[in-house]
């Protein structure tokens, strides 16, 4: 079965659902009838895989990629409130609360979603003290993310691209022999995160660059030093 339609077929690819952060440590049993009826699927670049308003039949979490959380504010242009990757999960609030999604969620790369009906999510959590503490610490995370980020809001240029740069680190670093990994996002989503302006946000990353604070490839930056990165917000 084309994986467009739902296939569970394994050679989409993919961290198995399992493995994920949230599953880690709970009863093989429980994690087993929760995750029954997972269906996993494979989307292209660009793809909108949920929009606001619409309403929560699932929770999704992110097995390979990354995905943008975005929203528009008053005068129509697009914010992006966050940057998940593998082993994330988003969605969750519209079953609990039983209200509609609040924001849109696009696909930054090819990505691998598996599917998890929200009344399986729902029953979980209330079945299981343990995933209700686990999401508790997501909301937590989130939460302090989005603080930090407000109270850098009226800093220099510098400081803002750098706190978005360690708000990656903090959310999808993944350490390597080189230092501390994340997504080499386009300058227009990094944009959108700090708001900036893209050609500041270019110059911003080519002096950090030039001081050996960051190192880009195509797909991952490379932060050799968190701790020194951090000695320059203000």
């Amino acid at each position: 079965m084309d994986s467009r339609y739902g296939s569970r077929d394994n050679s989409i690819g993919g961290m198995p659902i399992r493995e994920t952060p949230f599953f880690q440590g709970l009863p093989d049993d429980i994690i087993d009838q929760a995750t029954a009826q997972v269906v996993t699927r494979r989307h292209p670049a660009n793809q909108v895989l949920l929009l606001e308003n619409d309403w929560g039949s699932s929770v999704y979490f992110i097995l390979d990629g990354w995905v943008k959380i975005r929203t528009y504010n008053l005068d129509g242009k697009e914010i992006t409130l966050n940057i998940l990757g593998k082993g994330e999960l988003f969605g969750e609030m519209a079953p609990l609360d039983e209200v509609p999604r609040s924001t849109d969620v696009i696909t930054l790369v090819p990505t691998v979603i598996g599917n998890l009906p929200a009344q399986d999510f729902v029953s979980l959590i209330q079945a299981e003290p343990q995933a209700g503490i686990r999401l508790s610490q997501l909301m937590a995370r989130r939460l302090r993310q989005v603080n930090r980020r407000l109270r850098l809001r009226e800093s220099d240029s510098t400081s803002r691209v750098i706190d978005i740069l360690l708000f990656l680190a903090d959310g999808q670093g993944v350490k390597a022999a080189t230092g501390l990994e994340i997504p080499n996002l386009p300058h227009r989503e990094l944009s959108s995160l700090s708001g900036l302006a893209r050609e500041t946000v270019t110059r911003v990353l080519n002096k950090l660059e030039k001081k050996g604070l960051v190192k880009r490839d195509r797909d991952v930056m490379r932060i050799p030093d968190v701790v020194a990165l951090e000695k320059l917000l203000v």
